[in-house]
Formats: C-alpha cells, sequence, structure tokens
C-alpha cells in the first residue's frame, strides 16, 4: 500500500498537485489546456515584473500594425474606391482579418519557433514533461504585447461597422462575432499545420508566415483586386475567405466571388473545425515522426 501511495505522490508532483491527493486522470485535451493555461500565467507574470516595458512595447505594436491601413488611408486620399470597394467596406474586411489573426497570433504565435527547437534539440526536453508538447509549444514565451494588433483591428473594425450603412438583421448582428472567432480557430489551425510542416522541413518558419502573416494581409483587401484563381486557392484549397470575405459579403450584401450561394457566409465555425481536424491529424503526424538530435 505505501509503495501506491509513493507512485501518486510521483504522478501528483509531475503534474503539479498537491502530495497525497487524489490523482484523477485528466483526458488529454484538459491537461493541454490547463498546461498552456498555466504556463501562460508564468509568462504573464515575468512580462508584468516590467510593467513600463509591457506598456510601451504593446504601443509600438499597436502603431506598427496601424501602419497597415494608414497604407489604405493614403490610397484613399486619391481613389473613391479600390476595386469597386468603398473605404469603410474594406475597413470592415481589414478590421475583421486584423482582429481574428491578432486572437490567433496571440495565443499560437509561437509556433514559428518550432523549426528552432528541432534544429537544436531542445524540443527533447518538452517531449519528457507530462503535458501535451503542443500546448508548450504553443504557450512559449507567450506575449501579452500582441493585444496592440487585436485593439487596432478591434479599433478599424468598430469605425467600420459605424459608418457602414448596413441594412441590419439578427442574422448579420450574430455574424459578426461568429466571423471573428471562427476566423482566430482558421488561422490557428494554420499556426499548427505550418508547425507540423517544420518537423520534416526544420527550417521553414517563413513558408508557415506567408500563410499566417501574408493570409492575413491578403484578406484586408477585397477579393476583386485578386486574380481569380488565387480567390478559388483561399477557398477551396487553404480556406482564409471563410475568415472574412464571404461572411463580410454576405453582411455587406454584395455578391460572393465565384458565383456562391449566401449560405456559405455561416460555414466559418464548420471549416474551423475541419482545418482544427486536419492540423491536428499532420500535428500527430509531425510530431510521430520527430527524431531526436542523438545530442
Amino acid at each position: 500500500m505505501a509503495e501506491a501511495v509513493d507512485t501518486v505522490d510521483v504522478v501528483d508532483a509531475a503534474v503539479g498537485e498537491a502530495p497525497g491527493a487524489v490523482f484523477v486522470p485528466r483526458s488529454r485535451a484538459v491537461e493541454g489546456v490547463r498546461a498552456y493555461g498555466l504556463i501562460v500565467a508564468m509568462w504573464l507574470r515575468s512580462t508584468m515584473a516590467y510593467r513600463a516595458s509591457f506598456v510601451m512595447t504593446t504601443f509600438g505594436n499597436f502603431l506598427a500594425t496601424a501602419f497597415d491601413f494608414v497604407t489604405i488611408l493614403l490610397m484613399f486620399s486619391h481613389v473613391d474606391a479600390l476595386g469597386g470597394y468603398t473605404l469603410s467596406e474594406i475597413a470592415l474586411l481589414y478590421g475583421a482579418a486584423g482582429t481574428s489573426f491578432g486572437l490567433a497570433d496571440l495565443l499560437m504565435g509561437s509556433m514559428d519557433r518550432l523549426g528552432r527547437r528541432v534544429r537544436d534539440g531542445t524540443l527533447d526536453t518538452l517531449l519528457v514533461r507530462p503535458v501535451p508538447v503542443l500546448a508548450q509549444v504553443a504557450a512559449d514565451r507567450f506575449a501579452l504585447r500582441r493585444l496592440g494588433r487585436v485593439t487596432q483591428g478591434l479599433l478599424v473594425l468598430g469605425y467600420a461597422l459605424v459608418t457602414l450603412d448596413i441594412d441590419w438583421t439578427v442574422a448579420k448582428v450574430l455574424l459578426v462575432p461568429l466571423m471573428v472567432l471562427s476566423g482566430a480557430a482558421i488561422f490557428g489551425a494554420v499556426f499548427v499545420a505550418g508547425a507540423a510542416f517544420q518537423f520534416v522541413a526544420q527550417d521553414a518558419s517563413q513558408v508557415q508566415n506567408s500563410f499566417t502573416y501574408g493570409g492575413a494581409t491578403l484578406l484586408q483587401y477585397p477579393p476583386t483586386v485578386f486574380a481569380t484563381d488565387l480567390v478559388r486557392g483561399v477557398t477551396f484549397v487553404v480556406p482564409l475567405a471563410f475568415v472574412n470575405w464571404l461572411p463580410s459579403l454576405y453582411v455587406l450584401g454584395r455578391e460572393y466571388p465565384l458565383g456562391l450561394p449566401d449560405w456559405v457566409a455561416f460555414l466559418p465555425p464548420l471549416v474551423a473545425g475541419a482545418c482544427g481536424a486536419v492540423a491536428g491529424l499532420a500535428w500527430r503526424a509531425g510530431l510521430r515522426a520527430y527524431r531526436s538530435t542523438g545530442s
């Protein structure tokens, strides 16, 4: 009996429970969320130890991302419409994409460091811990300063919603927050899938960034300014169009690209779920294929 108690104490200590507490097995998902929260809390305590630095870096992040919208404002100082869209309509696209990507970047932005961990062998230290590796990688060096991007996106989105003359319905009202949250989930899945690719490529963070940061920049502009083949690619291959293009066009009452039906505007949650499932499979395949550096 004493040996059983000792075993429980060891397991409790490993997962952070008080020694002697009754051990209740948790699912991997629950353990992952719990571990993610603990790691994030650790980095938040570290960040708040230098509050002046946090405020300045957050404000700097806000200003750096704001220059993207300043560029759009400069364009509209010379034209009345871009691809047939007004400033307020593009602000809706920009704000929705910026907020969704900002949330995903805040929660999952550390995934692009995985390639470095694979190359230098530090990923091995995460494998021996009794919590999911994905949670550890995602929460590593959690940067609260990225709230600056989220704040800037929300401000532009708010500006668009106030200035646009939209015939609001219950469906359109509900679609706005649904679009932002589903878009964040889609971007999060792209972050995970890109990290899984780095198990093979090892030095492919820029490839991942082309779909995350590059995708966010692409979605800030209307689909009418891009080639049809590109619009097809981000609709049916890497479904970034479901982040903001398709839901926003429904809210604005505009025609969809590629002749799609109106109901596709309400598919972002399903698309996010499908992307998450594919990204999860890719992550597990990459993790199983990983071989230590041996050093």
